[in-house]
């Protein structure tokens, strides 16, 4: 199969006009906070016909305190036969790209990926929009007081996907990876190399049940004395 956009990247990947090797049924798409993943994610849940699971609704709970279930209930999205959803939180990302057939990296310039959470940061809290289990975004001088602020989280990991999607493809080479360098190879590659190949239509939405290996029979167990 081709992967031919190389350049800046330690890996394989394929382009916005590359076909894909099939239909894909579990999606992940990953970039850092403000690129556009989870617009992304819901836009390609839509094409496919199945379901976005946004993870940090999953994540989230009252007062921004991570929840006790979340482990859990990403190992059930994981088990499932098809998703969409984003590559983040440390203890999720190894259990959704181990089943995963396909990864979405959304690398924009890290300048368009500041000024656009800005703004949605901005737009969130001051007009005290609810986000998940009723959170809203803290007061905005918790910029310089949260080192864990979003904007700041977006600058300090802004280098961070290379590496985590260089071990990805290297404990899955058989992983495609679409690297989309803007909003408007986004909007070809949706167009394009995702809208054929979803001729066919998604599986059944049950979890991945495998039947348990071949044994041999038993020899009957012979009566005791």
């Amino acid at each position: 199969m081709a992967r031919s956009d190389r350049s800046a990247a330690a890996f394989p990947t394929f382009g916005p006009s590359e076909a894909l090797p099939g239909r894909p049924q579990r999606v992940l798409v990953a970039g850092v906070s403000g690129s556009g993943k989870t617009t992304l994610a819901g836009r390609i849940a839509t094409q496919l016909g199945i379901e976005h699971t946004e993870l940090d609704g999953l994540y989230h709970g009252p007062r921004w305190q991570p929840r006790v279930e979340f482990v859990e209930e990403v190992t059930a999205l994981a088990d499932r036969r098809h998703w969409v959803t984003e590559w983040l939180y440390r203890p999720a990302r190894p259990l959704l790209a181990a089943r995963a057939d396909l990864l979405v990296w959304l690398d924009l310039p890290i300048a368009r990926s500041l000024a656009q959470v800005a703004r949605r940061t901005l737009r969130r809290r001051l007009r005290r929009e609810v986000l998940w289990n009723g959170n809203i975004e803290p007061p905005l001088y918790t910029l310089f007081t949260d080192r864990e602020h979003v904007l700041r989280w977006a600058w300090t990991t802004r280098h961070k996907y290379p590496s985590l999607l260089a071990r990805v493809a290297a404990e899955r080479p058989d992983l495609p990876i679409v690297r989309l360098r803007s909003h408007a190879a986004a909007d070809a590659w949706l167009a394009g190399p995702l809208s054929a190949a979803t001729s066919e239509r998604p599986e059944p939405d049950t979890p991945d049940h495998r039947p348990p290996p071949a044994t041999a029979p038993r020899e009957p167990t012979p009566p005791a004395g």
